[in-house]
């Protein structure tokens, strides 16, 4: 009987051991496991900074907004300032350099436009007034440049034409025709160097609008992503402390940069 007895108990205990463990190794992995709101503030700060950081109650939240509202204002100003520049370059050329080789307005790439910056004149497409085909020859246009460049490409000396049915002589001029400038698109700053000068100046401003309009998209990446990182960061450890936890970030006037965290007791 007491052998039996001891048997019982001895299961027992073992059981109530089992028991014990499986509790615990439940709770283990309910700690280790992340609850799946911890991510919720992340992804809406993600989505519109400081969102996250408002969720949780914490002031900061306000000036991850307010970046975001102001860099997007700061954007769409830059660009209609860019835009606004470009319309301006865009019209000087074709009332001033391209209104006398076609009364028609065409727009075309930005390169386009850099092209006329660099060179005062577009050069013939055609330097033969017959039915061959010649291409410009004068280096100082843009189209007299092409040709350079095609003949130091293809020609073994660009300086003497091989036979014109050679493959060497076509390629050339399949090069040129691809890259040159067309009838519809010439251009001639002769005697309008003034306006050239304006011209390039406003193409350099429309440059650099656009230029700082990029650089404010990445700004507003950045905001989202501090904002994100600085949720997940005050989830997780709330998570792990089991209490309101909280990351401040401060700059201070001499540049100073402060984070501090706070856990609630």
């Amino acid at each position: 009987m007491k052998g039996q007895a001891r048997g019982s108990l001895g299961r027992v205990g073992a059981l109530t051991g089992l028991v014990l463990i499986t509790a615990v190794s439940r709770g283990v992995a309910q700690q280790q496991e992340p609850p799946a709101n911890m991510f919720v503030r992340p992804l809406v700060s993600l989505l519109l900074p400081g969102t996250g950081q408002l969720l949780a109650h914490q002031d900061r939240g306000a000036v991850y907004l307010a970046a975001e509202v102001y860099l997007v204002s700061r954007f769409l100003q830059l660009d209609r300032e860019a835009t606004m520049e470009a319309r301006r370059f865009q019209n000087l050329a074709f009332d001033v350099a391209r209104r006398s080789f076609g009364p028609t307005r065409r727009d075309t790439i930005f390169e386009y436009y850099e092209q006329m910056e660099r060179f005062a004149e577009s050069g013939r497409y055609d330097a033969d007034p017959g039915a061959a085909f010649a291409p410009e020859t004068d280096r100082s246009t843009y189209n007299g440049s092409v040709w350079l460049l095609a003949r130091r490409t293809y020609w073994e000396d660009p300086d003497v034409p091989p036979d014109p049915t050679s493959p060497q002589y076509w390629r050339a001029v399949q090069f040129y025709q691809a890259r040159a400038v067309g009838p519809n698109f010439q251009w001639s700053w002769r005697d309008h160097s003034l306006e050239h000068e304006v011209f390039r100046d406003f193409i350099k401003r429309s440059d650099n609008a656009f230029r700082r309009a990029q650089n404010q998209v990445g700004l507003l990446l950045a905001n989202h992503v501090l904002s994100a990182v600085d949720a997940l960061i005050s989830a997780r450890l709330s998570a792990a402390a089991g209490r309101t936890a909280q990351m401040q970030t401060s700059v201070g006037i001499s540049g100073r940069s402060e984070v501090r965290f706070s856990i609630a007791f």
